[in-house]
């Protein structure tokens, strides 16, 4: 995993910018004036998420459209599912021992 993916992440002015970006490319004057910022702590924002590899940028004219890339979401997506995969794992061990002990618990009172 990039960490820079995750240290831009991280800033919660730049995670809501992603939010925004998610229904789909804006400029950084709609960016902007959407999340009530002004335009220069709007473009520090939007050039370390496209630093980090989270948005691409399309000049037009003199404007800058920023959209959100999906493979890097698609990465992290996949890192965080070995996690999950993890504690499903252990849940259901957990899962299985709480039953066993159930039983023994069910045994015990039958024998009593």
């Amino acid at each position: 995993m990039n960490e820079t993916l995750f240290s831009a992440l991280a800033e919660p002015n730049r995670l809501h910018i992603v939010e925004l970006l998610r229904s789909g490319p804006l400029t950084v004057g709609e960016v902007a004036e959407q999340l009530g910022f002004n335009q220069p702590q709007t473009s520090k924002h939007l050039k370390v998420l496209h630093e980090s590899g989270l948005v691409e940028v399309q000049p037009s004219a003199n404007r800058r459209i920023y959209k959100l890339r999906h493979q890097p979401l698609i990465e992290l997506d996949d890192w965080l599912d070995s996690f999950r995969r993890l504690w499903e794992e252990r849940y259901d061990r957990l899962e299985d021992y709480l039953l066993e002990l159930q039983e023994k618990d069910k045994e015990q009172g039958n024998k009593e």
